[in-house]
C-alpha cells in the first residue's frame, strides 16, 4: 500500500488517525463526494477511505498535525465521527513497528 508523501517541512511525518463515520442514507455517489472532500484536505487530509454501503459505514485514515487539528477540521466540514484514534503501531516486515 502506497501512501501520500505527508511530511512537514522538517521532514517528520504527520501522525495518522483512523476514524469511523456513519453514512445516513447516502448513495454511492454521495459517499464518493464525501470521500473526495476528505482527500482534498486542509488542516487534515484523508489518505485512505473504505466504505461498507450495506452497513452505512466509512473508515478513513487521515494525516493531521494533531488530534485537535483533525477534530477541528472534521467539525468545520460538518463531518461527524463515531470514533477517532491515533495510529501508534502497525505491522511491517512481520513485526509491530511504530507508525510513521
Amino acid at each position: 500500500m502506497k501512501y501520500l508523501d505527508a511530511k512537514l517541512l522538517s521532514g517528520v511525518p504527520m501522525p495518522r488517525y483512523l476514524t469511523q463515520h456513519t453514512l445516513a442514507c447516502l448513495t454511492r455517489q454521495g459517499a464518493e463526494a464525501l470521500a473526495q472532500r476528505m482527500t482534498a484536505g486542509g488542516l487534515a487530509h484523508a489518505e485512505r477511505v473504505v466504505v461498507n454501503m450495506l452497513e452505512g459505514k466509512m473508515f478513513v485514515e487521515f494525516r493531521a498535525d494533531s488530534r485537535e487539528d483533525l477534530e477541528t477540521w472534521l467539525e468545520t466540514e460538518g463531518m461527524h465521527f463515531d470514533f477517532l484514534v491515533r495510529i501508534e503501531w502497525e505491522m511491517q516486515g512481520g513485526k509491530l513497528q511504530p507508525a510513521e
